[in-house]
């Protein structure tokens, strides 16, 4: 079969009238291939697009662990963008578009990796595309050096405590202690498996180590600096990919915001937000997982120089804030999960907040939720897409809402 490809779906797999999907194909190609259901198997680029471009790792082919290296930066921000205005536009919605930001090469901090004990070693890395063969990456163009450089230590733990039959998952944050690492599916714990763990965590020089939901060895502090404060996250908390993804989305907040008197922060995480506006006025956090915002009171207190900040552990999903606890403050920071926060959107729709500024890194969720915003008289004054998940379909962003007036 060959057809030509008219346009990249939300994973970033071209499509071509059918609709037939051809991973790795970009919009304009005219690609040969072997019809499998709706796919083409074993794709031939008969036409190539002027976006495509060689992939600049050499693990691309093989790695599923990035899906856009094939084309052009210039292209994948713009595809980036439209995916946006396509999310609007489907609620009927149009705004302006700041400059896009990416997030430069080699610079994830936070990565999660798959692992498997073999009958030669250890193999550590990512998914091949859809499979779950795992493909090393000793020369990932994705994750930051620090990561690379504790791949030996991993090794270890795998070929410690994992399983010739189990896949484990292996959480890495970097951190000012040293890598923060959290395994999941290894083998059960026991004082000599406790004690050999130890030992690895000193001996690779990791901060933390986590088997599943028990602390196995803490060597140093897992700090990371929010502003002017240290934050020591629990484990497996949330934490935006890259240290310039995270002040590009700080910095558009703040953009969007303005001075302000009094801040509510609806998501807060572990202080993301919270503790670098608190340097300039009082925040209050709203979160509802109870470690992080432990985590994010304890900064806060432990923090010269601030504004005071409060923190409230609520699950906003099922206890939105309501109108009149939202109207005691001139502006909102929200940035819920995937899911977005139609619930917590309709009770801002009906408060007196004057300015919301909504990060989101779904699109489709983000375009639903301001509906109900514009519709109770919000202005989407402007969108920035922050792309600091470079290579991949995943699109995140941050928008200005105001009440004119």
């Amino acid at each position: 079969m060959i057809v030509t490809i008219e346009r990249l779906g939300h994973l970033g797999h071209g499509i071509a009238p059918g609709p037939v999907y051809v991973p790795g194909a970009l919009p304009g190609e005219v690609v040969e291939g072997t019809p499998d259901g709706d796919r083409l198997t074993d794709p031939k680029i008969l036409t190539p697009s002027p976006d495509r471009v060689r992939p600049p790792c050499r693990h691309a082919r093989a790695c599923g662990g990035c899906q856009l290296q094939h084309a052009s930066d210039s292209f994948v921000a713009g595809w980036k963008q439209e995916v946006v205005q396509t999310a609007l536009a489907a609620q009927g919605l149009s705004a302006d578009f700041l400059p896009l930001v990416t997030s430069p090469p080699n610079s994830r901090r936070r990565a999660t990796l798959s692992a498997r004990r073999t009958k030669g070693g250890v193999l550590i890395g990512f998914h091949a595309r859809a499979s779950d063969t795992i493909v090393e990456i000793p020369d990932c163009r994705l994750l930051h050096p620090g990561i690379l450089a504790a791949l030996p230590g991993l090794q270890a733990l795998v070929a410690r405590g994992g399983s010739r039959t189990t896949e484990l998952s292996l959480q890495v944050t970097l951190t000012r202690g040293g890598p923060d690492v959290v395994v999941r599916g290894g083998k059960p714990l026991d004082s000599t498996l406790r004690m050999d763990l130890a030992r690895l965590v000193e001996t690779h020089g990791f901060s933390r180590l986590t088997w599943d939901d028990e602390t196995v060895a803490l060597r140093d502090r897992p700090a990371l600096t929010m502003g002017t404060a240290i934050v020591i996250p629990p484990a497996g908390a949330f934490l935006q990919a890259t240290q310039e993804g995270e002040a590009a989305l700080l910095a558009a907040v703040r953009q969007a915001l303005g001075p302000q008197r009094r801040i509510v922060d609806l998501f807060s995480g572990i202080g993301t937000f919270t503790l670098p506006l608190a340097q300039d006025t009082e925040v209050h956090a709203v979160e509802g997982d109870a470690a992080m915002t432990l985590a994010l009171d304890l900064a806060a207190r432990t923090t010269p120089n601030l504004h005071r900040i409060s923190v409230e552990t609520r699950d906003l999903f099922r206890r939105p804030l309501e109108p009149d606890e939202l109207d005691t403050f001139s502006c909102a920071v929200i940035d819920p999960p995937r899911a977005g926060a139609e619930a917590q959107s309709e009770r801002l729709a009906a408060s007196k907040v004057a300015v919301i500024a909504a990060v989101s890194c779904n699109p489709v969720t983000f375009a639903r939720d301001a509906r109900v915003l514009t519709a109770a008289g919000y202005r989407l004054d402007w969108v920035q897409v922050i792309d600091q998940f470079r290579w991949s379909a995943h699109v995140e962003l941050v928008a200005r809402l105001s009440r004119p007036g």
